[in-house]
């Protein structure tokens, strides 16, 4: 669903531009009250039952993009309830981050089995014959299942010549590579917060938008309208996300538009990540541990701690992208309010951790940026340029595809070490990294370097993102080209990262 402009996306960005519009206006969030009604307006529903109901899921996702939780529906409350402790600029995320609307979920069936128009009434009757509890049976010239008896194993499915017969699941669940989400007692999908990452990937997926993230879109502007240098540090995947117009050097200028006092790439600190993890992976591998694995993804990461505990202390201790960035800002400039601003859900989490805190004050992802753009009408098309973003290298910026970082670090190993072999693997979704840890901890991957990215397609699938995986796979592909130098040994922060621990 990503990169397919949909209703769902409409509401999205409604709801950005709303709550921004709200925060430049002079951020009097009793004016909350009257958003549902610009997001949803006229007195005819768009695609639920009534307009009320509309109204009702606009509200919930207005007060979870200042950060505040859903509301209970057995109990009166009025939409602003909380906001005067959610809409200041020190607030920070309280979990959970991935919330779902309750009334806006489908109880969309899950894990059946089901025959289409497309049965055939075949001679061969292969999905009878095949079917271990006698669950299939012809009624009217066509293929009929017994939900009582079905076991859900998929024979049929794939003994199906006309392929007629199909599998229906929950989009979100199936998303979910931490099996995290399972219908509640009404059928309502519920997310076992134990189990989940915030990887994000349930909210793309849900076809009806009722699983939505928290956010600081709000708490950002505040920050900014008070008077604080508001720096943000921009991970590489931006490039693209914001339109063909909105070329690095306009995005820039764009972005100090938006009151933001400087704009710094997080491949600065991704190149830093590089050469500490390589370091790292020397030092350690096979001497001190068997395997290290990267440790910029905090999907990944969380997912390792959740499930692997045994296996977690493989990962490099190395410091994310994100927070190297984040401390060379603080560093320089020691007032400064940091806000990082990429494609992930998942790095909300990672901010909100006691340790980077003080480092990290705000996480926007690329679509709550684009709610602001639209709140100030921000054209790229009639912008002029600014300033460059020249710092980070090829490899740097390449941390935001799938291998990426595996790639970088083992670049730098063999600058540094030109006979040695690095073996690595990787795997992207969380499924694929679950797989690729099982053999990990079998001893499969004894002297590896592991690479796990949570989204599919690395983090250029992240779900705050607006391109497609393939635009935008192309986007970074093409800005990794332009990159002024290739190895993060060339970099100007070369011997920073270690003062930075």
């Amino acid at each position: 669903m990503r990169g397919i402009p949909s209703l769902i996306t409409d509401i999205r960005k409604s709801v950005f531009t709303e709550v921004a519009r709200m925060a430049y206006e002079g951020g009097d969030y009793t004016k909350a009250e009257d958003l549902p009604y610009r997001i949803v307006p006229g007195d005819q529903p768009l695609h639920r039952e009534s307009i009320f109901l509309e109204r009702a899921i606009a509200g919930e996702r207005v007060r979870l993009a200042m950060g505040l939780g859903v509301r209970d529906v057995q109990t009166r409350t009025l939409m602003t309830d909380g906001m005067d402790h959610a809409a200041i600029a020190e607030q920070y995320y309280e979990p959970p981050l991935i919330n779902i609307i309750p009334y806006a979920c489908h109880s969309c069936p899950t894990k059946q089995y089901h025959v289409t128009d497309s049965c055939q009434n075949c001679l061969a009757a292969s999905c009878q014959k095949v079917c271990p509890v006698g669950a299939i049976s012809f009624v009217n010239g066509k293929s009929l299942i017994d939900k009582n008896k079905c076991i859900k194993c998929g024979k049929c499915a794939n003994a199906c010549p006309y392929h007629a017969i199909i599998k229906l699941d929950r989009p979100c669940e199936a998303a979910c590579g931490m099996d995290a989400i399972a219908p509640g007692p009404d059928g309502r999908a519920v997310i076992n917060q134990d189990k989940c990452v915030a990887c994000g990937q349930c909210l793309v997926s849900c076809p009806f938008g009722a699983i939505v993230d928290k956010g600081q879109i709000f708490q950002v502007i505040q920050s900014i309208l008070k008077g604080d240098r508001v720096i943000a540090i921009v991970a590489p995947a931006f490039v693209g996300q914001f339109g063909k117009k909105a070329t690095p050097s306009k995005f820039t200028t764009a972005m100090k538009q938006l009151g933001f006092d400087r704009v710094v790439e997080v491949a600065v600190g991704a190149d830093m990540c590089t050469i500490e993890e390589a370091k790292d992976f020397l030092e350690k591998v096979p001497n001190e541990q068997p395997f290290m694995a990267t440790s910029c993804c905090p999907a990944w990461h969380a997912m390792v701690h959740k499930l692997f505990p045994a296996q977690s202390g493989n990962i490099s201790m190395t410091l994310t992208p994100m927070v190297y960035t984040a401390r060379l800002m603080k560093k320089e400039f020691p007032d400064c309010k940091v806000v990082f601003v990429g494609p992930c859900a998942a790095k909300k989490l990672e901010a909100i951790r006691a340790d980077i805190r003080s480092d990290v004050d705000f996480v926007l992802t690329f679509e709550e940026l684009q709610g602001m753009f639209e709140a100030k009408d921000v054209d790229f098309a009639s912008m002029e340029d600014g300033e460059e973003l020249d710092e980070g290298t090829a490899a740097g910026r390449g941390f935001a595809v799938s291998g990426g970082v595996a790639a970088a670090v083992e670049k730098v190993i063999h600058e540094t070490n030109p006979e040695m072999e690095v073996k690595i693997a990787r795997a992207d979704g969380l499924r694929d990294c679950r797989k690729m840890m099982m053999a990990a901890k079998a001893g499969k991957y004894n002297g590896y370097l592991l690479e796990g990215m949570g989204c599919p397609g690395g983090c250029i699938a992240g779900a705050g993102t607006i391109l497609s995986l393939d635009q935008a796979n192309k986007a970074v592909t093409k800005y990794t080209s332009e990159a002024k130098t290739e190895s993060p040994l060339q970099s100007p922060y070369f011997n920073v990262g270690e003062t930075l621990d």
